[in-house]
């Protein structure tokens, strides 16, 4: 049953997926990659819990740094605080930032989306993981400045996600 439960929750978060890629696709024009301002939460109403916006900063030194501009409710339980305005550093550990690190620099480089899964090990959630999309975003349709995120987390207490506030 659990098996079952799982595999429930991994095919609707594969739906999810395709349905945030296509809106996404929708929004293109010709090779031009969407932007910030195509974005319409009325198109992705059902997947706003989960979504984010990373914001791609680059230094003088062409570096490149990521800080969460908006993260949705549905993603305070799964990183037990606020992370919207934070940095990868601020939210991970070492580990997880040189992953998230080397993930998003393949979407701004290529220019093109990104899909994976991530185990919650690191936060001590070992049987639960976040299923990912990296969507990239470009005010002058070319260079990535931003990157539209959807997570679906799946595992044992996937069922038990919550809105992100809590009773005082």
């Amino acid at each position: 049953m659990k098996m079952n439960a799982q595999l429930s929750a991994s095919a609707t978060a594969a739906r999810a997926h395709q349905e945030m890629f296509a809106y996404w696709a929708s929004l293109r024009r010709g090779a031009s990659l969407p932007s910030r301002v195509d974005l319409h939460p009325s198109g992705i109403k059902r997947m706003l819990p989960t979504v984010s916006l990373i914001d791609v900063r680059r230094g003088p030194d062409e570096a490149i740094d990521y800080r969460l501009r908006l993260a949705g409710t549905g993603l305070y339980s799964v990183y037990g605080r606020e992370i919207t305005g934070r940095t990868l550093e601020d939210v991970y550990n070492s580990a997880a930032v040189e992953y998230w690190r080397r993930e998003l620099g393949k979407v701004v480089t290529e220019r093109r989306p990104g899909v994976g899964v991530h185990s919650l090990a690191w936060k001590g959630s070992p049987h639960m993981s976040i299923l990912w999309l990296r969507l990239p975003l470009a005010s002058n349709g070319r260079d990535v400045d931003m990157i539209l995120g959807y997570d679906a987390v799946v595992g044992a207490q996937a069922a038990d996600q919550h809105s992100g506030i809590r009773a005082a």
